[in-house]
């Protein structure tokens, strides 16, 4: 028997806002999270790419000092989330073996080990912190969680690049619905806004290098566009069964509805550029959802700003979705927030709940002209999404060809 699965707990920090709410609500503004960098080493370094969206809240102004001392930021800003997605759920009353951690970063406690490496240089192996794999680790931040919540139904982590968290979205769905939580803690954080991730990125030509003017660097499907901007934070959803979740009397964002995982075997940094594998994860989801290509009434799209990676979306969409990818309202949320990486999807899906929730399609900035190789249907400024039934999927594609999306029914 197929269970509902419902989300009733969300949290978010961000570039552009430090909880869910002010997410949503800068999101809206149109307000961009990218600024310039105040940091000794970009001058020292002499980088490339001097701006970033970094969090507005650090996560140390929020959780204790004893707590901070001990996680890699990654850990940090997982900790921030979850627990104000779990205070919004209610922090409902289940039992440690039926709560489960699904977790996703895609590069994790990079700041722990190179912080470690430069002590180990500088100091020796004396000075060397006896938690640094603890913390370094990229399972750290669903660890740390299911310490906090004492969730022991089961921890996961998955670490596919930037569709990390769509996967750990869709594993927490596949262990709800086989009756092995009744409760999962979903969602992804990132922290790699560091001297070598700008330099690398730089390097490969895929970050924007519009220095002079950051807050309108990412501009996906723009004709001017040229790479993404580096983001940071986390996003927590709360899943459980419906079932679950309406004996305890919680409230009901959105059904998550389905959610599918494909390849692309092309290369190891580029897409397909006919969109194969992004197309069966659309196709797949929806036939996991009970649903057509004429169901989906909204999309949250990868749309990272890049000048390969926003028409192989569309060409991938057309696909599935024919002449009607230009009549469904579209939203390229990393405009405003930048890429958070392994975090990108699980920010992206709290956005995508929050549309169907209250009805709006979220803005997409910074398009100056848009691409007419990518004419995807989008807004400068929000847009109503319409009574009735909406359907709205969530893409995500990562480096190593990972495809992963997700599907979501209004309440």
């Amino acid at each position: 028997m197929t269970k509902r699965i419902v989300v009733t707990g969300i949290g978010a920090t961000s570039g552009i806002g430090g909880t869910a709410g002010d997410n949503w609500s800068n999101l809206l503004a149109g307000v961009s999270g990218a600024r310039t960098m105040e940091h000794d080493w970009v001058e020292q370094y002499e980088l490339p790419v001097n701006f970033a969206a970094e969090a507005v809240v650090r996560p140390e102004e929020v959780l204790a000092r004893h707590e901070a001392k001990r996680l890699d930021p990654s850990s940090q800003f997982a900790l921030v989330a979850a627990r104000e997605a779990w205070a919004d759920a209610g922090a409902p009353e289940v039992e440690s073996e039926r709560l489960g951690v699904d977790w996703a970063t895609g590069i994790g406690g990079i700041w722990t080990l190179l912080d470690a490496w430069d002590t180990l240089r500088e100091k020796g192996p004396r000075r060397v912190m006896p938690l640094t794999v603890p913390m370094l680790m990229a399972n750290a931040p669903a660890g740390n969680l299911s310490l906090q919540f004492e969730a022991r139904a089961y921890a996961s982590t998955a670490v596919s690049a930037c569709a990390s968290s769509n996967e750990s979205i869709l594993n927490a769905y596949n262990h709800l619905q086989a009756g092995l939580a009744d409760i999962v803690i979903a969602g992804g954080s990132e922290s790699a806004i560091h001297p070598i991730t700008m330099a690398s990125f730089a390097a490969a030509q895929a970050l924007s290098k519009r220095n002079d003017d950051p807050a309108t660097a990412s501009r996906p499907t723009a004709v001017s566009r040229d790479g993404f901007v580096m983001g940071e934070g986390a996003a927590a959803l709360i899943l459980e069964t419906e079932e679950h979740a309406k004996a305890r009397g919680a409230k009901i964002y959105a059904y998550l509805v389905g959610g599918a995982l494909t390849a692309d075997s092309y290369h190891i940094t580029g897409n397909d550029p006919e969109g194969k594998g992004a197309a069966r994860a659309v196709r797949q989801t929806l036939e996991i959802a009970g649903a057509s290509a004429d169901d989906v009434t909204h999309i949250n799209a990868h749309a990272t700003s890049t000048p390969v990676g926003d028409p192989n979306e569309f060409v991938a969409l057309q696909t599935v979705f024919g002449d009607r990818i230009r009549e469904i309202p579209v939203a390229a949320t990393k405009a405003a927030t930048g890429h958070l990486l392994g975090g990108t999807g699980a920010l992206e899906a709290v956005f995508t709940v929050l549309a169907l929730k209250n009805r709006t399609v979220p803005p997409t900035i910074n398009v100056d002209e848009q691409d007419p190789e990518v004419p995807f249907l989008i807004t400068p400024k929000p847009a109503e999404l319409g009574a009735g039934d909406q359907l709205a999927i969530s893409n995500s594609f990562g480096f190593g060809g990972h495809n992963a999306v997700i599907a979501f029914r209004s309440a």
